[in-house]
């Protein structure tokens, strides 16, 4: 199964991105939508808010947008935004909320009652590969090292993630510590309503290691504050090449990507779903977007539309296979 989830994602992404290439910076209409309010599911310093930011950035710095506002509205693992959006829809037209891979898990396990269904699909836009990281001044140096602590005794080592038990950054620490060869339903997790709040618990030693978007941390590293292990990616990521893959790091074959996409409210004008499609797909052709995109680490993802609402659908199937497989469900 974990196999068929590996193939699945990738599979997946990669036709998400050949979608992509039908789509020109002509067919953007910057007339229809001159401004976009932001609404980001969790608190600052997360993957989803960088995203919103790094999207709205792009957006007005390329001239595809006048004004980008942005939200924070953190809790309930994302369900407070998703609610808000819900019950306020017919005031959120020039809003579009951004989301990942965790609104598909989140509504698998109940923890909240709405699903990507209930939701406008704009489309998916990028993908982040996970990451193990540690603090710099941990006597863990590198992910065997971590992987070796784990099998001596899993109760000792605590992996931080921005998300509730079970949830997306649980998920992946315990695929990759099955792919490790150790025993995926041990992994003692700590979470978090947010990255930024996770990574804040890495830093002040509630945890001896986090499981995170590695596009976050990059960021981190660069300012000298954790130490990546490993990427699930199974080649080097541009934005870090010296950082090793999780599979040559000794969990063979371990690899995720986190997409991340936009949704507007329900009932959205139609006209206005496909205005705001076409806004970012013309981005993707900017200097401004590929500044962003390699600052972060991101990979293209585009899907829009009704092919956006396709993948997420095959998301939620092999997902949800995969946390049965592990007890998450």
């Amino acid at each position: 199964m974990i196999k068929t989830l590996k193939r699945a994602l990738l599979g997946t992404a990669a036709a998400a991105m050949l979608a992509g290439g039908a789509y020109t910076a002509a067919q953007a209409d910057h007339h229809v939508v001159s401004e976009l309010h932001f609404l980001i599911p969790g608190g600052a310093g997360g993957g989803w808010d960088g995203t919103a930011r790094g999207t709205g950035e792009a957006l007005t710095g390329a001239g595809l947008l006048e004004s980008a506002s942005y939200e924070n509205m953190s809790g309930g693992g994302g369900g407070v935004a998703i609610a808000h959006l819900i019950e306020t829809a017919d005031q959120q037209a020039g809003t579009l909320m951004v989301n990942s891979t965790p609104i598909v898990i989140r509504s698998l396990q109940g923890v909240f009652p709405q699903s990507f269904r209930d939701l406008t699909p704009i489309a998916g836009t990028i993908g982040d590969y996970a990451a193990f990281v540690v603090n710099t001044e941990s006597d863990i140096q590198s992910m065997e090292e971590l992987i070796a602590a784990y099998n001596a005794d899993p109760t000792a080592v605590g992996i931080a993630g921005g998300s509730v038990a079970g949830g997306m950054d649980h998920l992946v620490a315990a695929l990759v510590m099955q792919a490790a060869g150790a025993s995926p339903t041990d992994v003692k997790y700590i979470p978090y309503d947010a990255g930024g709040d996770a990574m804040a618990g890495l830093l002040s030693g509630e945890a001896q290691a986090l499981s995170t978007g590695f596009s976050e941390a990059v960021e981190m590293a660069r300012q000298g504050q954790v130490r990546i292990l490993c990427v699930t990616a199974l080649e080097p990521v541009a934005a870090s090449p010296d950082t090793p893959t999780c599979d040559a790091a000794g969990a063979p074959g371990a690899q995720f990507v986190n997409w991340r996409g936009f949704f507007g409210a329900p009932g959205l004008d139609p006209a206005l779903s496909q205005a705001y499609q076409n806004k970012l797909a013309a981005m993707y052709d900017t200097p401004e977007w590929a500044e962003v995109r390699d600052r972060n680490g991101w990979v293209e993802i585009f899907n829009p539309g009704d092919e956006f609402t396709g993948f997420l659908e095959e998301q939620e199937q092999i997902i949800g296979d995969l946390m049965r497989e592990l007890g998450f469900l």
